[in-house]
């Protein structure tokens, strides 16, 4: 879309998102108790054919479906989300600031207002420069002549803000009242370093250091907030384990010293400004083999740095842990949070790349296939209460950049001759800023994908502070796939083409209230005949692993839980997850209190991937799920959910 530089923003963005009509409307109608309940479908397609498209709506029926069903259920809640976006860099600011007044001011709504645009709602600053960063020099705002020191930090000041990046911040506050800003430093000031510089080196090993270190960074957020930009997120270093960063700022800063940084700005903090939390770490899911390689002679490599930092004495002024995608996987975020379920967890930077001869198709689909089902979901199903990618816009070069990454992708390009283009990362971010609030919540839902691509279907879910609900789905594999939703006793059925990436948003409604409640089976163990594949699976509360026959159906094949109590329970689940098919033709359903003797509650012919079990109330501590017709094809068992 070529078009001269006036107004070509709005133009081009317009129409990329269809702003002025199928995405602007985007708040849950209140319930007409009258009426059946439907949901709104908003769809973005990996042919960029459908951009965060507003389909027509579904309408919730009774009835089941022989589709795999995803079950959401909002009885069942987890982490409180604090929003969805990215880094305002200064390279952002730069690009943003080469469009006209009029061009910019549409860019920045379609990226923060959340009637017209996706409604950015966290943005990461960085804290000084980045390796995005469009100045000649990098910078800190301390910086003194090589030799010199400023323990009163009177050369502190923000000054190189204020032209360009607090005006935007500012006018992103006033788009959205709800934006979080967290703040963090790629490198403290080179006079508090070892070697002097600001890429690469430790922190000075000083108290003397780690108490300026501290007041630099209370200084900022003061200087930040009297300039109208408050911070609510404060971490002390990008990135702590890069000891070698390609020529931008970065320091090493180990466990110990991001502790003693922690204990001394703790109390600084809690009183000059009480609503900027601490957060540890903000480094990979799993310590990378070259920060490994590149641990100084006889020290730890720190590969459980998180773990560290949480159990000492810092712990205390932390409010969590902060992670990025570079290496590792998303289910670090669970492991961690098991560990220390008091303490959050946010996602706070992942890049959108490509290959240096990539065309644009091949970036985008690849991009918002991997962001969909990694971050998009992967991320907020392990505990995150945020979502941030790296750069909120770059120029069609993937900069300006001093250092670092040439083939970054930010969620939008700005083209030399004034045009604007929305990436991948707009839509898997818009996908969740749009329709899941501030302060929503992560409720159930059944999900078949994984972060590893296994070609099913991945989702998530949240309860809005309206009562409203929003569901993410993402199609995994490359061929459409039609699935169910399943809210209480009612479902609304739907195909997604290969690829895509969706969000379903309902009103509260009563019709879809339910008085089930599912029964943890925490401690439950679990035998098979035949063993087929993985037994324990049935009762992981993962619906993405499945225990299968691994052999044709026959009559007397089974499976039998120990539920490791005595439980009272009305609606048992079988579900057979997400290979169509895999459900058993024939089942009886039996109850026992000794494992012993055996009472049958229920027979049928199975005819769905999901079969739901209705029975007076009943109370009974094993289960056994019988075979009781031939096929030739397994049968499987994904997950077995008891409610009462």
């Amino acid at each position: 879309m070529r078009r001269p530089a006036t107004g070509a923003v709005a133009a081009a963005v317009t129409a990329a998102l269809a702003l002025g009509g199928a995405v602007a409307a985007t708040a849950a109608p209140s319930a007409d108790r009258r009426a059946q309940p439907q949901a709104r479908v908003w769809v973005t397609t990996v042919d960029r054919s459908e951009l965060l498209h507003e389909r027509a709506p579904v309408t919730f029926r009774e009835g089941t479906s022989a589709e795999p069903t995803i079950v959401v259920d909002p009885r069942r809640s987890y982490q409180s989300m604090d929003g969805f976006g990215a880094s305002l860099t200064d390279s952002s600011a730069e690009v943003l600031y080469r469009l006209s007044p009029a061009d910019r001011d549409e860019v920045m709504r379609s990226l923060f207002d959340p009637a017209r645009g996706i409604g950015v709602s966290f943005l990461r600053q960085p804290i000084g420069s980045s390796d995005f960063t469009a100045a000649d020099e990098h910078y800190t705002y301390d910086d003194v002549p090589a030799g010199q020191t400023d323990f009163g930090l009177r050369s502190f000041s923000i000054a190189h803000d204020e032209a360009r990046i607090l005006p935007l911040l500012r006018q992103a506050r006033r788009l959205n009242p709800k934006l979080t800003i967290m703040a963090t430093p790629w490198s403290m000031p080179a006079w508090m370093k070892t070697g002097g510089t600001l890429a690469g080196g430790r922190l000075a090993d000083d108290p003397a250091v780690y108490r300026a270190y501290a007041r630099y960074l209370v200084r900022f957020v003061q200087a930040y907030a009297a300039a109208g930009v408050p911070i609510d997120y404060l971490s002390v270093q990008n990135e702590p384990q890069n000891r070698a960063p390609s020529g931008y700022p970065g320091t090493d800063l180990p466990v110990r010293q991001q502790a003693r940084v922690i204990e001394a700005l703790g109390p600084l903090l809690r009183a000059a400004s009480p609503r900027t939390k601490i957060l540890g770490y903000d480094h990979n899911w799993a310590t990378h083999p070259g920060d490994i390689a590149s641990t100084p002679p006889g020290e730890d490599p720190e590969t459980d740095y998180p773990y560290q930092l949480l159990s000492g004495p810092a712990a205390r002024w932390i409010a969590g842990t902060a992670f990025h995608c570079y290496y590792g996987d998303p289910s670090a975020q669970t492991a961690l949070h098991d560990a220390y379920p008091d303490k959050g967890i946010w996602f706070t930077e992942c890049s959108g790349s490509h290959g240096p001869d990539d065309p644009p198709a091949k970036f985008f689909r690849e991009t918002l296939v991997w962001h969909a089902r990694t971050l998009a979901i992967g991320t907020t199903r392990n505990w995150a209460k945020s979502v941030v990618n790296w750069n909120l816009a770059l120029d069609a070069t993937g900069g300006p950049h001093l250092g670092g990454c040439d083939t970054c992708t930010g969620l939008v390009t700005v083209g030399a001759d004034g045009t604007a283009t929305t990436n991948a990362e707009y839509y898997t971010i818009g996908h969740l800023s749009k329709f899941v609030r501030p302060g929503a919540v992560r409720i159930a839902s059944t999900s078949f994908g994984t972060v590893g691509w296994n070609g099913q279907l991945t989702d998530v879910a949240f309860r809005n502070p309206d009562g409203s609900t929003a569901l993410v789905v993402h199609n995994e594999n490359d061929d459409p796939r039609s699935f169910a939703v399943a809210v209480g006793d009612r479902i609304i059925d739907y195909t997604l083409p290969g690829g895509a990436l969706a969000t379903f948003t309902w009103p509260a409604h009563p019709a879809l209230r339910s008085d089930l409640r599912e029964i943890p089976l925490t401690g439950a163990t679990v035998v098979a005949d035949p063993a087929g594949e993985n037994p324990a699976a049935a009762v992981d509360a993962d619906a993405s692993t499945r225990w299968s026959s691994g052999q044709a159906q026959a009559p007397g094949q089974y499976l039998q839980v120990d539920l490791g109590a005595t439980r009272t329970f009305r609606r048992v689940a079988i579900d057979s997850g997400g290979n169509l098919g895999d459900y058993p033709r024939g089942w009886q359903l039996s109850a026992s209190d000794d494992g012993t003797t055996w009472r049958t509650l229920a027979t049928g012919t199975g005819v769905a991937q999901l079969t739901n079990v209705d029975l007076p109330r009943t109370t009974a501590r094993h289960l056994r799920i019988t075979s009781t017709a031939a096929a030739g094809n397994w049968w499987s068992i994904a997950d077995l959910r008891l409610y009462t």
